[in-house]
């Protein structure tokens, strides 16, 4: 009797543990929608051990799941296989095929995506939202673009600033990349790579109308190259219509991104402000008795610690006019503002944002006071 009332306690125990069991990690990144849109949670550049990263794609699935990712494409090298004497795969969809059956019984979008990989001037680029990968591996580089283009894809150029092709580490807009654009084969831009923020990336973006990327570009394990080492991973926001494969594609091709790295967000002014914006809420707003002090209450509701500056006339109490709200954090702000006010128009520089190079937006809020 005794082994029968702990065998049921036992599997009760099991049950509920599996009731209570979610892919996500404590890391789990967590974003908010803007206005219009959806804020798809995106990494477009990724390997496996069917190009020269170290993992099966499966663990690729795993990984973005428990980081609560919404898309992610295993972009292996078209020409590059070091693994080929174990594991020899003539067919360049097989990554894809294997994350694709992984992801079916989860709720991640799996881009189909591939690598072209030569020396520069080319340089490397990620075509994403290809139908088939085996038509893109060419002789020539330009055909391998004007084939990426027939099947809709959608490239972006990868790390131009890396030192091991361009030793000052600043990219290099060259006869070839400027052809690309002129034709249509070229939409995109890293102005993140891996642990690596790129000004002039972001410069080229903008001049160019290039749609700004983040990636993490991946080899080994995300928590030994990211996690463990105090950092999430780089990751594009894509800010869709809706939460689609279509409509994630088409807000690439209209640049609505915002670029995301720990504290760092690089994008336009448009998507970037309304973004900061949507990241702090407000849960109270009131004045300390008997005082012009207006105590405010801002809480974090994005993964990212956000750096702020006073862009108020009024100045601080008790508070330096440089301050950081923690990610899923809050900070209790001492405004004052002279007189009693009805409202408040916050004004905050956010000096860990980018719109342009060296350029950080101002945000605005209008907060009531409570009486």
């Amino acid at each position: 009797m005794k082994k029968l009332t702990f065998l049921i306690v036992l599997i009760c125990f099991v049950n509920n543990m599996n009731a209570q069991h979610t892919h996500q990690s404590e890391h789990a990144l967590t974003y908010p929608n803007i206005e219009g849109y959806v804020s798809l949670k995106t990494d477009l550049h990724i390997h496996t051990v069917f190009s020269d990263g170290n993992v099966w794609p499966t663990i690729r699935v795993q990984e973005a799941l428990r980081e609560n990712l919404d898309a992610i494409s295993l972009t292996e090298h078209l020409e590059y296989q070091p693994h080929l004497d174990d594991i020899p795969h003539p067919n360049r969809n097989r990554s894809y095929d294997l994350a694709l059956a992984e992801a079916k019984e989860h709720d991640l979008l799996i881009v189909h995506g591939s690598e072209i990989t030569r020396s520069a001037p080319m340089g490397h680029s990620n075509a994403v939202f290809i139908e088939d990968a085996n038509p893109l591996l060419q002789d020539k580089g330009e055909k391998a673009f004007s084939e990426a283009k027939k099947q809709n894809a959608f490239v972006f150029w990868n790390h131009p600033a890396w030192h091991a092709q361009n030793p000052q580490g600043n990219p290099i807009l060259s006869d070839f990349q400027k052809e690309r654009i002129e034709k249509g084969e070229l939409h995109g831009i890293e102005v993140i790579n891996s642990v690596d923020y790129n000004e002039e990336s972001l410069a080229l973006a903008l001049d160019q109308n290039l749609t700004i990327m983040g990636t993490s570009d991946i080899h080994g394990l995300i928590d030994w190259d990211y996690t463990e080492k105090g950092n999430d991973r780089p990751i594009t926001l894509v800010f869709a219509k809706e939460r689609t494969l279509e409509s994630m594609q088409e807000a690439l091709f209209a640049g609505r991104t915002v670029a995301v790295y720990n504290s760092l967000l690089v994008g336009k002014s448009e998507f970037l402000t309304p973004l900061i914006q949507s990241s702090i809420t407000v849960t109270a707003a009131k004045y300390i008795p008997k005082t012009q002090v207006l105590e405010v209450q801002l809480n974090n509701i994005s993964s990212s610690p956000l750096l702020f500056e006073n862009a108020m006339d009024y100045g601080f109490y008790s508070s330096s006019p440089v301050f950081e709200i923690p990610a899923m954090g809050s900070y209790t702000l001492r405004i004052k503002t002279l007189e009693e006010k009805e409202s408040i128009d916050l004004k905050l520089k956010a000096i860990g944002a980018f719109t342009a190079p060296k350029e950080s937006p101002v945000v605005s809020w209008k907060i009531p006071v409570e009486k």
